[in-house]
């Protein structure tokens, strides 16, 4: 989460509530999440721009890789474990092609992180003196990974998640919200 100077919350990025026993409310959640890291980006852009790069600015940075170091790829992988699969197997071939390229994003999407994450190491440690500005390449590195994770969420979102809950049982969603505690380390609630 970004903070102010004061360690206090930045408006508009803290955490909505989730909880695991609910997972398609969790990965939409999650999507959340994702949008406000990537608006938490372009707001960065903007401060480095109108102020350079201070404390403020590196700390956005670090919170920015955190989040795409460490939830990013648990999402995808409960998407690829719990929601894909069964699209797969079912009769919709719009949904199979749907599927396959949300897959190509996946890994497209690990590329263009790496990338970005470069751009974004640059500023969280940057020297307190000495500043040197992103480059053209880096800012656009940021800004078509921005793009590509937009497309994707609004896909999930609109014609993924809702099919892939419609057809899952009771048992399955079950199995699904207890396989995402246990690869995050988290206690069931009963």
């Amino acid at each position: 989460m970004s903070r102010s100077a004061s360690g206090t919350p930045l408006p508009g990025f803290g955490a909505p509530a989730a909880d695991f026993e609910a997972p398609f409310e969790m990965l939409a959640t999650c999507h959340e999440r994702v949008e406000r890291m990537l608006t938490l980006t372009a707001r960065l852009l903007q401060h480095l721009l109108d102020k350079g790069c201070d404390e403020p600015a590196r700390q956005a940075a670090r919170d920015v890789m955190r989040y795409f170091d460490l939830a990013a790829p648990l999402h995808h992988q409960d998407e690829e474990l719990h929601v894909f699969p069964p699209l797969l197997v079912g009769p919709d071939a719009g949904l199979h092609a749907l599927v396959l390229r949300l897959l190509q994003e996946h890994r497209q999407m690990e590329v263009a992180w790496a990338q970005a994450r470069r751009a974004l190491q640059a500023v969280a440690e940057s020297p307190a003196s000495g500043w040197v500005p992103l480059t053209a390449v880096q800012t656009e590195t940021l800004a078509q990974f921005a793009a590509l994770y937009r497309q994707h969420l609004d896909d999930e979102d609109r014609l993924a998640y809702p099919a892939a809950q419609a057809g899952l049982s009771p048992c399955a969603v079950q199995a699904m919200s207890e396989d995402m505690m246990q690869r995050r380390g988290v206690a069931p609630k009963r």
